[in-house]
């Protein structure tokens, strides 16, 4: 005996529509998926942030002041002055001859040249000169000679054993006198006015000489002392 199926027990007969609502299902899910995709991005550390890429990344764009370009220098405008001449205008015109042409003789100037030079100051006491004033009675060796046989050995310094070496300054004047002497060294008082009275003492000496013309300047002398 076959069996019957009512219409509400046959499924054969709802197939169609479940399967395109089946059909709508998945393509509505296939598009919410989409779009909720496109909204998150998924890095590499496995984070889920917000996509950025759909945004509209403003790049601020950094413009260079404008220098304005300095100014060209200025041009100091050249004057021409043209100053034209009547025809009728006189004019003295400038004749050169040659001595071949006039016949007359050729003659050299010599004009002479002058050079200042320094005269000395006739009270002026020099330092260093050109020629240095010498003793005239042997040099060098005649002044110690000089200071050796004329100086008197103090009573009171060679008691009390004091001896050393007296620095004497004077200067040698134009004619060879000495004149301001004075102790720039001393070592004893009775031996200093010793020194002073010998070199004072002294007969003159050749002067010292600048430019060839005899002058005043200074001179150093060490007397020694030395007890025997």
């Amino acid at each position: 005996m076959e069996t019957k199926k009512t219409p509400k027990a046959n499924l054969e007969s709802k197939r169609p529509t479940w399967l395109l609502v089946g059909y709508v299902v998945v393509l509505a899910f296939m598009f919410v998926a989409f779009e909720w995709t496109r909204d998150i991005k998924i890095d590499t550390s496995g984070r889920i942030v917000e996509n950025v890429f759909e945004q509209d990344m403003e790049i601020p764009l950094t413009r260079q002041p404008e220098v304005a370009p300095p100014p060209p220098p200025q041009v100091t405008p050249i004057n021409d002055v043209l100053t034209i001449i009547d025809d009728d205008a006189n004019v003295e015109e400038t004749n050169f001859a040659s001595s071949e042409e006039t016949g007359e003789d050729v003659v050299v100037k010599h004009i002479p040249v002058t050079v200042d030079e320094d005269v000395p100051v006739e009270d002026e006491i020099f330092e260093v000169v050109e020629e240095n004033p010498q003793f005239l009675n042997g040099g060098t060796v005649g002044l110690l000679q000089y200071l050796s046989k004329n100086i008197k050995y103090p009573t009171i310094p060679q008691e009390n054993g004091t001896q050393g070496r007296v620095t004497v300054q004077f200067v040698v004047n134009k004619d060879g006198s000495i004149v301001d002497v004075n102790v720039i060294r001393g070592v004893d008082p009775y031996l200093d006015k010793e020194a002073v009275r010998v070199i004072s003492t002294m007969p003159k000496w050749k002067p010292g000489k600048q430019r060839g013309v005899p002058v005043r300047c200074k001179f150093t002398v060490p007397v020694t002392f030395k007890l025997q």
